[in-house]
């Protein structure tokens, strides 16, 4: 079956990814970009491309007014370089600023736009990567909440996160919460800076993260837009780890030198609370429910294959 698809934020790393896929599948997909310059490139994909304005309500009802699609799918975000500037753990709470809005406010437009046109399903990107609760094991599924970060400059974050996957599951949609996305674009920012020797090892390193190659991310949001999924879904690989096994692994795979160690005070000085608490703390993610409900099956089912694949 056709389906009508609106990709919002489809010139992101992920919408770039997933256009193609939806395209390969039959699908008749507009997708969305902030800059009339990389409407080329999605026209390329096989989209019909518009700009769009994700914080601005009539630019979001107008767009999809005109596509009248099938379902919507949410992939804004603003933590490329080029919108946020430089990475910046310390202060995630003014990196994120954007993206946070499109969180709340964006996803907000989009769920009122798609009611206005009657759009019956919504598919939204969410996160789930080292964020699950720090109590318990180091493995979380989605019956486990996802940390508050009360007390940290995360907590807008987290807030704006637990606000999407409410309002999106609560409109009959889903939020998939996606690992690390590494792959073509998603991962350069860090790579560079563990060939710097700027990506340190924190404390004990046992925190853990969970991963995802961007190719299995799309498939897994194709499913879930091909099969109405509704609720919430863990999009990351088999492979949950602790930094002091991937992190290492993934500067020998860029060769690097080995990642220097830090200790816990020096890098909350340095790095702020959200790194240490990654690096030390972290919970990843269980990938059992997507399999199972979705029928989902990885290209890259560890992290080893992808960051080995991606950096020969």
């Amino acid at each position: 079956m056709v389906v009508r698809v609106f990709v919002a934020g489809g010139s992101g790393v992920l919408g770039r990814r997933l256009v193609p896929q939806l395209v390969a599948r039959g699908h008749q997909v507009t997708a969305t970009t902030t800059s009339a310059a990389k409407s080329g490139l999605l026209e390329q994909l096989g989209a019909h491309a518009v700009v769009m304005d994700g914080l601005d309500a009539m630019s979001v009802g107008e767009a999809v007014g005109a596509a009248r699609p099938d379902a919507i799918v949410h992939q804004m975000t603003a933590i490329s370089p080029a919108h946020a500037g430089k990475p910046d753990l310390k202060h995630i709470d003014r990196w994120f600023a954007t993206t946070i809005r499109l969180r709340t406010e964006g996803t907000d437009h989009l769920l009122a736009a798609a009611e206005a046109t009657g759009v019956s399903h919504v598919v939204a990107q969410s996160y789930g990567s080292w964020n699950g609760v720090r109590t318990g094991g180091w493995v979380k599924s989605e019956e486990d909440p996802l940390d508050p970060e009360t007390g940290t400059k995360a907590r807008a974050v987290a807030d704006a996160i637990r606000y999407l996957e409410d309002v999106v599951v609560k409109a009959g949609g889903a939020a998939l919460r996606y690992g690390g996305l590494y792959g073509p674009g998603a991962t350069d920012d860090q790579v560079e800076l563990v060939r710097k020797r700027q990506f340190p090892l924190v404390g004990s390193g046992a925190g853990h993260s969970s991963w995802v190659h961007l190719d299995d991310a799309a498939s897994a949001t194709v499913l879930a837009v091909e099969q109405k999924a509704r609720g919430v879904f863990n999009i990351v690989d088999d492979e949950p780890a602790p930094a002091r096994e991937w992190l290492p692994y993934l500067a020998r795979c860029a060769g690097a030198k080995p990642p220097m160690r830090v200790p816990t005070w020096l890098a909350r000085l340095l790095a702020g609370e959200v790194a240490v608490t990654m690096m030390t703390e972290g919970r990843g993610f269980s990938n059992a429910k997507a399999k199972r409900e979705l029928g989902w099956e990885l290209r890259y089912p560890s992290w080893r294959e992808g960051f080995k694949e991606e950096l020969a």
